[in-house]
């Protein structure tokens, strides 16, 4: 029994096909190949559509009707004219697997069901489509250039049109008269869309179908920055190179009328300033914030904001009432001022931040400069010992091992050298720029600035905020939070600070010495301080426990 085929031609319009036989050319090649070879027919499939992606409808009813057993192959001019993706291509192959197809016929492209015939065939499908990708990125790297030269890389509006012999765009004389025309009878205010749509219908300028052009074209038209020298592409506005045919001026007095004209949108719920600031205190869920508007008998309207519970806990029933803005600013000002740094603390602070980074400058120039005369030391003996291997006054392993050992303490203090270079002062801006956060917060929380006290909140490390029965509680937030968190202590000392009575004094006492720098790691020795530095400097060198407790490196 003689084997059925499908003869399977295609041809889009695509570029890249543009030197590919004709439709006409490939049946007559085809049918005469079918004929030299004694190959039946049993339909012939004229398909015109790319197949650079898959959803070629002819193509998967023509493999449908193989699976059926309708034809056992296909004879096409070339590979790529059947798959140019990698979907249609691993079909193929996948059916001749199957056995479900059992042959292909190519004029110009040999191939047998076999393991090296099937490699080839997919080496065939990858240049396809290695040939379609490859051309779609020169493609797109020639319209961005062409952008960048000015040029509008696309079909030219109403009232230009496309120069074919130079590429380019050009004005259609008579054409933009009309244009211009229509952007001048807009301007003046008094005639609408279907106005301008009329005008230009009675001039020419319509659909295909001879009708007039749609409201919503005509906005374009009016909205299009092209006919001032301007073009969109991307998603972007670019200089162009074109000649404009109205000035801007008259541009922006159309846009004007379009933007008074447009339809108001809909009233939307906009999300308030606060809203991802606290979660509720009974179910954990956000708090989020709804306005509501109060229409008076006498004519006077009032708008509120509430800021309650999302309620989207599906196993706990929450019960937590709703709180006015006005309330929830003042106790989130409250807990703002509450880890406000004191101006009297700050000063004295800094101070002492600027004798210690004069100390910790001198202490690492003398370190560096007895660590610089160690090296030099080092490398003299490794000379040293060289010379006496040289001299073969010591043997080889015992050259071996002392100059491992003076490489090795050669090395630490080339690495601590680097790194006290580096880290030396490297908590003093951090330190510096704590001070003035923390000071600022007192501002902070007088301002009525909603957007800077979510902010400063949001900046205090392991501060979580929850509201429950109408009060803000920070304290929640507080018993799972690290001791060794500065903003946590300097609450803690503040509210210590009050039962005194003298702020100043207590800051004194809280740091009984000048000098708050962090130790220098090899100097070995360290610095106490009472204000817990860890905060101040987000230095890795940095770390620290409680007030009270020493700061090592």
């Amino acid at each position: 029994m003689s084997e059925k085929y499908f003869l399977y031609v295609r041809k889009s319009t695509d570029v890249e096909d543009k030197q590919v036989l004709s439709v006409e050319a490939q049946l007559v090649e085809l049918r005469k190949f079918a004929r030299d070879n004694s190959l039946t027919i049993v339909d012939t499939i004229v398909e015109k559509k790319s197949a650079k992606i898959p959803g070629r409808p002819k193509f998967n009813t023509m493999l449908e009707q193989i699976q059926e057993g309708k034809a056992d192959g296909i004879i096409a001019w070339h590979p790529d004219r059947l798959a140019r993706n990698s979907v249609d291509g691993g079909q193929i192959i996948y059916l001749l697997d199957q056995l479900l197809l059992t042959a292909l016929k190519f004029p110009s492209f040999w191939f047998e069901n076999t393991s090296q015939g099937k490699f080839m065939l997919s080496m065939a499908f990858s240049q396809s489509k290695y040939y379609v990708d490859n051309l779609s990125e020169n493609t797109k790297r020639g319209l961005r250039h062409k952008v960048r030269l000015g040029h509008y890389p696309s079909i030219a509006p109403i009232g230009y049109i496309n120069d074919i012999r130079h590429k380019t765009i050009i004005v259609d004389r008579r054409r933009s008269l009309i244009i211009i025309t229509a952007f001048e009878r807009y301007a003046e205010g008094d005639q609408r869309l279907q106005d301008i749509a009329n005008y230009l219908k009675e001039n020419g300028i319509t659909t295909k179908g001879g009708k007039a052009l749609h409201r919503d074209q005509i906005t374009r038209i009016l909205s299009n920055p092209f006919y001032y020298g301007h073009f969109r592409y991307g998603g972007e506005v670019h200089d162009g190179k074109h000649k404009a045919i109205i000035d801007k001026q008259l541009f922006d007095r159309v846009q004007a009328i379009l933007k008074r004209r447009s339809k108001p949108q809909k009233s939307t719920n906009v999300p308030q300033i606060l809203c991802g600031l606290l979660q509720c205190g009974a179910c954990k869920m956000s708090i989020t914030a709804e306005k509501k508007i109060k229409h008076q008998k006498n004519g006077n309207v009032h708008e509120y904001v509430y800021y309650h519970c999302t309620r989207k806990n599906k196993t706990i029933r929450c019960t937590e009432s709703a709180i006015t803005e006005p309330d929830l600013v003042t106790q989130v000002s409250d807990i703002v001022q509450g880890y406000a740094l004191p101006k009297s603390w700050a000063n004295a602070l800094t101070t002492m931040l600027d004798d210690d980074e004069k100390k910790a400058e001198q202490s690492s120039a003398v370190f560096i400069a007895d660590a610089q005369i160690q090296i030099t030391g080092l490398q003299d003996k490794l000379q040293r010992l060289l010379d006496s291997y040289l001299n073969q006054d010591i043997d080889q392993p015992t050259y071996r091992a002392k100059q491992a050992e003076l490489m090795s303490e050669k090395k630490s203090l080339e690495e601590q050298i680097g790194k006290l270079t580096l880290a030396a002062n490297a908590w003093i801006e951090p330190m510096r720029q704590w001070l003035k956060t923390a000071v600022s917060l007192k501002r902070i929380a007088k301002d009525s600035d909603l957007f800077a006290k979510k902010q400063a909140l949001l900046e205090i490390e392991g501060l979580n905020l929850f509201l429950k029965s109408k009060k803000v509680q920070p304290t929640a937030a507080l018993e799972i939070s690290s001791p060794k968190n500065i903003w946590f202590l300097l609450r803690k000392t503040k509210e210590k600070a009050a039962l005194t009575g003298d702020d100043f004094q207590f800051c004194s006492e809280m740091v009984p010495r000048a000098g708050v720098e962090p130790a220098t790691f090899s100097l070995g020795r360290s610095c106490s301080i009472q204000l817990s530095y860890r905060g101040l400097c987000n230095s890795k060198y940095c770390s620290t426990t409680q007030f009270g407790i020493l700061i090592d490196i």
